[in-house]
């Protein structure tokens, strides 16, 4: 049972840097170029991380998995995605050298970036350390495909153990407990305290949603994203993409290549799951 709904990256900026949220890349990729300088960077987020690599892929109209499941690399889309991103770091400069997680959660926590992407765990806080200062905003629509990136979205749950399907008492008990934590009551407290939007569709219209720009931003990118798949070949995705975006954000592969690379890989590990 799902208490709260997200986990989905956005784009978070400084109010003190963007008076505005970019309305696509190419004026994200103009500003963030025009914000760089001194100890200021522009934009950054996890360069070589996956979960990162998503919403691109969505916005070339790619994914990880088919309809099928099966994994969907070796395509114009993901090609597409891969240029995206390393053009972002050779061609318009408009991200950091190198940037993991840390540095970009480092960065703008210090005032430091302009515009990062991160996901909806790290609302709490940036609104502790940045205040009114904190802007969230669906990541803009890339210019070239018209296209808005696609987030993976997903479910914070409530799991039962088996073990308590014999016992009346722990069944009632689970029942009740469940019930109480997934009540409107208790999710209006996951929304004021931790920015995490709920599970029930009953508060998607709650003034503590709505009139909050911060979680206002995250609900408009939440519906923009799609539901991380559940099939166990996802996790060859994971491993087949790590490597060969690596390749392509250190400049040392082509997307192309790399496209075809993951595609290979991904094969590779879900013909060996089906032997398991």
């Amino acid at each position: 049972m799902p208490d709260n709904y997200g986990n989905h990256l956005m784009l978070l900026y400084n109010k003190d840097l963007v008076k505005e949220p970019p309305k696509d890349m190419d004026e994200l990729i103009k500003l963030a170029q025009e914000l760089t300088k001194g100890e200021v960077q522009g934009f950054a987020y996890n360069l070589n991380e996956p979960f990162w690599l998503a919403p691109w892929l969505g916005a070339f109209g790619a994914w990880p998995l088919d309809e099928n499941d099966k994994p969907s690399f070796d395509n114009e889309g993901t090609v597409g995605a891969l240029q995206f991103v390393q053009d972002l770091k050779f061609k318009h400069k408009v991200v950091p050298q190198e940037c993991d997680y840390n540095c970009a959660d480092t960065l703008f926590k210090e005032g430091k970036a302009a515009m990062i992407i991160n996901g909806d765990w790290s609302l709490g806080g940036y609104a502790q350390v940045l205040g009114d200062k904190l802007g969230v905003a669906p990541i803009p629509k890339v210019t070239a495909t018209g296209k808005y990136p696609t987030p993976m979205t997903g479910g914070k749950y409530w799991m039962v153990s088996k073990a308590v399907l014999n016992d009346p008492a722990k069944i009632e008990a689970v029942r009740t407990f469940v019930t109480y934590m997934t009540s409107a009551d208790v999710q209006k407290k996951w929304i004021e305290k931790f920015k995490r939007l709920p599970s029930l569709k009953a508060l998607k219209d709650d003034p503590a949603i709505q009139k909050d720009p911060i979680l206002k931003g995250s609900f408009e990118q939440l519906l923009l994203g799609k539901p991380m798949p559940a099939a166990p070949e996802m996790r060859c995705a994971w491993d087949a993409m790590r490597p060969n975006l690596e390749g392509v954000m250190a400049g040392t592969l082509k997307p192309a290549d790399a496209a075809k690379a993951m595609q290979q890989a991904a094969d590779q590990c879900v013909a060996e799951l089906g032997k398991k």
